[in-house]
């Protein structure tokens, strides 16, 4: 082992996969767990894939489902939890690594100011990841889509191995809100129940996604703040490419980002597997905003009752038309 002990907060989809292939590199990798993920990946380990082909196995994982079993000492700690729970764990952190280096693989814009007030002896960084992770098994994910974490600039560890790459930012508020902006799709691809490919290539899917970001950069503007663009693309063209014909809007997209057929978001997973999602992190926070400065968010406040409507249910994801989630 090289290299500080890390400590992965949150062993889902995005932990299990950033922290696996850290551990493959050799680092010292500790997972905090639910008790089903941590028996799992005792007995079978984990299997970590990407959409370019690269694999990873990392047999026995060091998984707990006890906060001082895995965070206890850590000089790294990776949160990867749901927004939700960020301030439960940032309680776990400033009792067993109160001084670690702590860094949030969160979506949403508020979590990195929320372990900053509980944790004042602590080095946070925000952190964006850029890409999606599926759940393909017990134990294996597979990353389905194209990009390097950006992190917040500062002095950090190497954290970067071979199949992943980190790059540090001078901007990453911006960088948080483009990527806020980008995973306002999440609801939609939760609602529809299809693999996000399939939406991308109808333009009926694509023109609801350009216009719920479309009125959430108008709710931007109102409030002073400019997204920085995570595609290749400025985030307000995203929604003139989204709306263009398909053959042209095909041609464009291949230059952005790399996707493949078993992407679906995260919020997809979460009423597959009945679990709290994150809608108040995503289209809570343009709500809140459209609130705050006197405007209207009516698609992105359509996309929340859809989706606590959802998770009310318990029964997965609905599997809604695009002319049924409009209402």
């Amino acid at each position: 082992m090289a290299g500080p002990r890390i400590a992965v907060a949150g062993a889902g989809s995005i932990g299990c996969y950033v922290g696996g292939l850290l551990a493959a590199a050799g680092h010292d990798v500790r997972f905090l767990a639910r008790p089903r993920v941590a028996k799992a990946c005792a007995e079978h380990g984990l299997q970590l894939t990407d959409y370019a082909g690269s694999a990873e196995d990392v047999m026995a994982p060091r998984m707990s489902d006890m906060a001082e079993g895995a965070i206890a000492g850590a000089d790294v700690v990776l949160v990867c939890v749901k927004s939700g729970d960020t301030a439960d764990m940032a309680r776990e952190i400033a009792v067993h690594a109160p001084e670690a280096q702590v860094i949030s693989l969160q979506n949403g814009v508020e979590n990195a100011a929320i372990l900053r007030a509980a944790l004042p002896a602590a080095d946070v960084r925000a952190a964006m990841v850029p890409f999606n992770v599926v759940a393909e098994g017990a134990t294996h994910y597979h990353r389905a889509t194209s990009g390097d974490i950006l992190i917040e600039a500062g002095p950090l560890p190497d954290l970067s191995t071979p199949a992943l790459n980190w790059r540090q930012v001078g901007n990453i508020e911006a960088v948080q809100w483009g990527k806020l902006l980008i995973n306002l799709g999440n609801a939609i691809n939760a609602l529809s129940d299809l693999p996000l490919l399939t939406q991308l290539q109808d333009r009926v899917w694509r023109r609801l996604m350009a216009d719920q970001m479309a009125e959430a950069l108008r709710i931007l503007t109102a409030a002073g703040i400019s997204p920085a663009k995570t595609t290749a693309a400025p985030p307000r063209l995203i929604p003139h490419i989204l709306r263009l014909p398909t053959p042209i809007f095909r041609r464009i997209a291949a230059q952005m980002l790399t996707i493949d057929a078993h992407a679906r978001s995260s919020m997809w997973d979460d009423l597959k597997r009945d679990r709290r999602t994150e809608i108040d992190a995503l289209q809570g926070a343009i709500i809140s905003l459209a609130d705050r400065h006197g405007r209207q968010a009516p698609l992105n406040a359509r996309m929340r009752y859809l989706i606590r409507k959802a998770e009310a249910a318990g029964k997965g994801p609905p599997g809604l038309t695009p002319e049924q989630i409009r209402g």
